[in-house]
């Protein structure tokens, strides 16, 4: 560090003065973890501050495995503070017996009495939806609503969901996974075929590196594992032949036609996935993303039955090749309208919690169109179900506010179209530059007068819900490069530190900290 300070501070004047300070700077281990641990300690000192000002809050709970096999649990907080929605790491809690949800509300409640955790304000909790979480009797849900003696709004992640009706297609056409996992493990799971594959693609000119392995955890692999099967597809036969390997599948008409139906499909869900991902979003838009995916399902049904296959782009060019090469044979894919059915059924017998509650969510940003007999107020602590309707009947009758929300979703399109054109050509850097959805209604909120301060409170609320538990998610990906093999003896109390510092967007008090310091230099 000093001999690169040397060359980077040459031409300044002042330079022996900032050399000075560097090697006065104390960088050993200790210091370094002491420093950490008060910073992540301020970092929760304001977000336990917030959290006690906030009108509400909502949790996002979620649990894994770390690389030295300790369950973590992972608890995230949103809550509102002035125009901007927060999303925070509240803390990892190592679970180092059991997992069941006694065990995991024993561990959360703990952490709340010694942090003075107000559960008086807590709306909502957004789960993975495993048994220990939502468990009727001994769920950690369940056991929490006993705990406070008071109704709490539990969601499972609509991610989650979205990925179990994936897995019907998974189910509906295992026999195509299985051929194209067996062959991808022949190729991938012994060194020397996996080099000669490569080879094979570099050879005849293919942009691709090889195939991908198949990982059922992870959302996005089918989609991504079948777009790279079929673009190396006449590689992968002139390499079975060449080892004298035989899948007659892939030359079956039939076994073709599910497989790229299952392709252009599990691209269709992975874009659904793609766009509910990432921190902020609204519990309404996940849920808009879920509804207008309905709409789709439906159809595509009537694109397969009308044989069109407009949204089915390798499947009808795969229709296209075999009605030139077989011109007197039929190309049935009525099979495929059963299974885009069947699909189409999973997704309308899930996300139970998010229909019921439509009326509540759309409130945020059509309060003006809001039938008061619809919204159920229950699960909001403080909030007056007389109040409410006294307050939306004066606003549905004042055209400034009724138009301040029809201004919100002037600009809420303009801000959509935006990130569609951003997306599109791939500019995700700018993307994040927009003004966040959730700080755009909120803001428009706080313009109210004081005689709406029900309906702001409800709002409050419903911005707070978790839709998904993708933050607990993002967190296990930080958890992953922290405690890795070379580090799998961090502390508890470090590796909590180093998480909050990497997921939280407060900044420490380094002012503050500094002063409480006695500058020590080496002797």
């Amino acid at each position: 560090m000093l001999d690169v300070a040397n060359e980077l501070f040459e031409d300044f004047k002042n330079k022996d003065k900032i050399i000075k300070r560097i090697k006065d700077m104390p960088l050993s281990a200790r210091t370094v973890h002491d420093r950490t641990i008060m910073m992540a300690n301020k970092v929760e000192e304001t977000q336990l501050k917030d959290i006690n000002v906030a009108a509400y809050y909502s949790l996002a709970l979620d649990e894994s495995t770390d690389v030295s096999h300790l369950s973590q649990f992972s608890v995230i907080a949103r809550y509102v503070m002035g125009d901007i929605v927060r999303e925070e790491s509240l803390t990892v809690l190592p679970m180092k017996g059991k997992t069941r949800g006694e065990d995991l509300l024993r561990s959360f409640l703990e952490f709340a009495k010694e942090k003075n955790l107000p559960l008086d304000k807590l709306i909502s909790v957004c789960t993975d939806g495993a048994p220990c979480m939502v468990g009727k009797h001994k769920g950690f849900v369940a056991l929490l609503r006993e705990h406070e003696n008071r109704p709490i709004l539990s969601y499972h992640c609509i991610l989650h969901q979205e990925a179990l009706c994936a897995q019907t297609c998974g189910k509906q056409f295992g026999e195509v996974m299985g051929v194209v996992i067996s062959v991808v493990n022949f190729i991938i799971a012994r060194a020397l075929k996996h080099r000669q594959f490569k080879a094979l693609l570099d050879e005849v000119g293919n942009s691709y590196p090889g195939l991908l392995l198949h990982s059922n955890v992870r959302w996005l692999s089918r989609g991504k594992v079948l777009n790279r099967f079929a673009a190396c597809l006449r590689e992968i036969r002139t390499f079975l032949e060449m080892n004298n390997v035989k899948h007659p599948e892939l030359t079956n008409n039939d076994w073709l036609r599910k497989f790229y139906y299952l392709m252009d499909m599990t691209g269709h869900l992975n874009q659904l996935n793609m766009k509910m991902q990432g921190t902020g979003n609204t519990i309404l838009s996940l849920q808009q993303a879920v509804f207008a995916f309905e709409k789709k399902l439906e159809l595509f049904i009537t694109d397969i039955e009308t044989g069109r296959l407009l949204h089915f782009e390798t499947l009808k060019a795969f229709k296209d090749a075999f009605i030139v090469s077989n011109p007197t044979q039929q190309f049935n894919i009525q099979q495929l309208v059963g299974f885009t059915t069947n699909l189409l059924q999973s997704f309308k017998e899930r996300f139970e919690e998010f229909r019921e509650r439509t009326s509540l969510f759309k409130f945020i940003t059509h309060p003006h169109d809001c039938a008061v007999d619809e919204v159920d107020l229950s699960y909001i602590p403080g909030v007056s179900v007389r109040d409410f309707e006294l307050e939306v009947a004066d606003l549905k009758a004042s055209e400034i506010w009724v138009n301040k929300f029809k201004s919100l979703n002037d600009d809420l399109e303009k801000l959509a179209r935006q990130q569609a054109e951003l997306a599109s050509n791939h500019k995700w850097t700018e993307m994040k530059k927009l003004q966040p959805v959730d700080q755009l209604i909120v803001k428009v909120w706080n313009e109210l007068p004081v005689t709406y301060h029900t309906l702001q409170r409800v709002c409050t609320a419903v911005m707070t819900m978790f839709g998904s538990t993708y933050a607990c998610e993002q967190s296990f990906s930080h958890l992953k490069n922290i405690k890795t093999n070379l580090r799998s003896r961090l502390t508890d109390g470090s590796l909590n530190a180093c998480m909050k510092l990497n997921l939280t967007k407060y900044q420490p008090d380094y002012k503050a900290i500094s002063n409480t310091m006695q500058h020590q230099k080496t002797h």
